[in-house]
């Protein structure tokens, strides 16, 4: 069989030293479905999480102090009055800027550069390659050192801007556990636990991040000199394992957490309270 006259496909594996087949792949299972599981996914979350963003409005549940982690930290003026937890650094903002413009594009940017996430779209989105024995359709591959793809090796400073938001996130889910209408002001309901979780398989995400195994034990020559990073690394390690399963995880809790407090914010349905 001849090689192919298209330029494009000249290289890669249709270079004319490789085998000529002209099928993207003889595999016969449903190779497609888990890209395309993928797709849907990130797509579900990218479209929820854009819109409600930029929303405006109920994030913020005053009696309960519930606010929505796409929202935090809310230090505009134009926040709703109890959700500026930490002042007012800028006023008003247009309606192109999210409130939570300081943490958002860090947050975004810790996902992207994240290694279990750039594997899944690199496979789903970009097709680089879809799955194992299938033909990806791009010509050539010029790795990450060059922009944009450059920017994946800043994940690690990325990762302890994320560990600055989770602790701004633990500190929004303490503050929900005050109520005015208990005398020792102390109050708990649905949407705290809802925070409460959220925030622990935030946690959870971020330490599992490879990064984090890296800043615990990535650089020790001796583990035997150094017991209690050894440790920690171990225990890092082993969330590291299921470091994927807690991407997922966190995308959901995070549209479920979110709905749930514009649900509640909006009037749409009351909190379901145990104690005040």
């Amino acid at each position: 069989m001849s090689a192919p006259t298209d330029d494009r496909r000249a290289t890669g594996v249709f270079s004319p030293t490789r085998a000529q087949i002209p099928e993207r792949t003889l595999r016969t299972d449903r190779w497609w479905q888990a890209p395309l599981l993928t797709d849907l996914g990130l797509a579900a979350f990218v479209i929820y999480a854009t819109i409600r963003a930029f929303w405006g409005s109920a994030y913020w549940v005053p009696q309960y102090h519930y606010l929505t982690p796409f929202y935090s930290p809310c230090v505009s003026t134009a926040c709703a009055p109890g959700a500026s937890h930490f002042g007012h650094w800028v006023g008003a903002l247009p309606w192109f800027i999210p409130m939570a413009f300081i943490s958002l594009p860090f947050l975004l940017a810790f996902r992207l550069t994240c290694y279990y996430y750039r594997k899944a779209y690199y496979r789903s989105v970009w097709q680089s390659p879809t799955a194992c024995a299938v033909a990806e359709p791009h010509a050539k591959y010029t790795g990450e050192t060059r922009l944009p793809l450059i920017v994946q090796n800043a994940h690690r400073y990325f990762f302890y801007v994320a560990v600055l938001i989770s602790l701004v996130n633990t500190y929004d889910a303490i503050v929900a556990f005050h109520s005015d209408k208990t005398a020792s002001g102390f109050g708990f309901g649905l949407g705290n636990l809802i925070l409460l979780v959220n925030v622990i398989l935030l946690w959870v995400y971020t330490i599992s991040c490879h990064s984090c195994r890296h800043v615990t034990g990535g650089r020790l020559k001796h583990f035997s000199k150094h017991p209690v990073r050894y440790w920690i690394w171990t225990q890092v390690s082993k969330l590291n394992t299921r470091h994927m399963l807690f991407a997922w995880i966190t995308l959901g809790t995070l549209m479920l957490t979110d709905f749930y407090i514009m649900l509640v914010a909006s009037g749409t349905i009351s909190d379901l309270r145990f104690v005040g």
